[in-house]
């Protein structure tokens, strides 16, 4: 078959045309799994899901844990984190013992991260209190900071202590946290003043002080029991702090508590002052309420979420 000029001419079109076709679906083929294997932008991330991880390691004592709760939708520019201490008069306790807290944080404060810690009681002639279960509260936290990425959370704390660690939370905040990394303290009983009368006259203070005290960093320190005591060692720049204490408590006399309170109040450091009926740490259901309240009014005012 001869072909003419105008024959030639359309064949020639249709194979462009279909060459054309062709590139087209492999451009789009390819530009399909480079798109499936190019890595994920921000904006194409799935919300984090809530999650916990239990008994993470932050020394080589195997008390040296913390439980950590982090909240679904976690930032760090957002997600700021509470810290709960135990009690047990810093030769005992657990962190399950403040196991009741959570429920109560996450349903009140669900955008919070929380953090349950332990930390290495004192034992006679094997570990000291002081200082270092206040050092332990700062290898918490930069552990914390550290993993702040991993993590999603921001770099931003509130402690809150029962008993003992009421009396740690206090102490921390007031001497060992130079960076203003603490925004606030709750001190649930806690311990404020140890040169008193209930502490200096008891027939085993002097073994007491043996065993809590490492007395090569607080040398002849029943001489000065007030470098010890967070009454003598607050300042303006301690943080807000709630406090909570019993009017018939035995081991804290309300009166410590008061000196506390009073000295934040010359101070100019905002305080919160409640006083429950009953003895150390027994607080009524209806009491318990009145603290949750106050308390997440608290983390509300100074450790919000933006």
């Amino acid at each position: 078959m001869k072909l003419t000029y105008k024959k030639i001419a359309i064949l020639l079109c249709a194979t462009f045309v279909l060459n054309s076709c062709a590139k087209d679906e492999e451009f789009v083929e390819e530009t399909a799994i480079t798109a499936s294997a190019r890595p994920a932008t921000a904006a194409t991330f799935a919300p984090l899901e809530a999650t916990s991880f239990a008994d993470v390691p932050y020394g080589i004592d195997p008390k040296q844990t913390y439980d950590i709760y982090l909240p679904s939708n976690r930032s760090v520019a957002k997600t700021k984190v509470l810290i709960i201490i135990h009690g047990g008069s810093w030769m005992n306790g657990d962190k399950a013992t403040m196991e009741h807290y959570i429920p109560y944080l996450q349903e009140k404060h669900p955008d919070h991260a929380i953090v349950n810690m332990n930390y290495v009681t004192a034992q006679y002639g094997v570990s000291h209190a002081f200082p270092n279960q206040f050092l332990d509260i700062r290898d918490v936290i930069n552990s914390l900071k550290y993993n702040s990425f991993d993590f999603n959370i921001s770099t931003e704390f509130g402690l809150i202590g029962g008993s003992a660690g009421g009396y740690l939370a206090l102490m921390y905040d007031s001497v060992f946290d130079t960076e203003d990394e603490v925004k606030f303290v709750c001190s649930i009983v806690g311990p404020t003043n140890f040169d008193h009368p209930v502490y200096t006259e008891r027939p085993d203070f002097q073994l007491l002080m043996q065993i809590l005290v490492d007395q090569d960093v607080y040398p002849n320190i029943e001489d000065n029991l007030g470098l010890l005591s967070p009454v003598s060692q607050v300042s303006e720049n301690n943080s807000p702090t709630i406090m909570f204490y019993n009017r018939a408590d035995s081991k804290v006399p309300l009166s410590t508590a008061k000196d506390l309170k009073n000295t934040f109040n010359e101070l100019g450091v905002p305080v919160s002052f409640t006083v429950f009926k009953g003895d150390h740490g027994a607080i009524q259901d209806n009491e318990r309420v009145e603290l949750e309240t106050k308390l997440s009014g608290f983390i509300n005012d100074f450790l919000p979420i933006q």
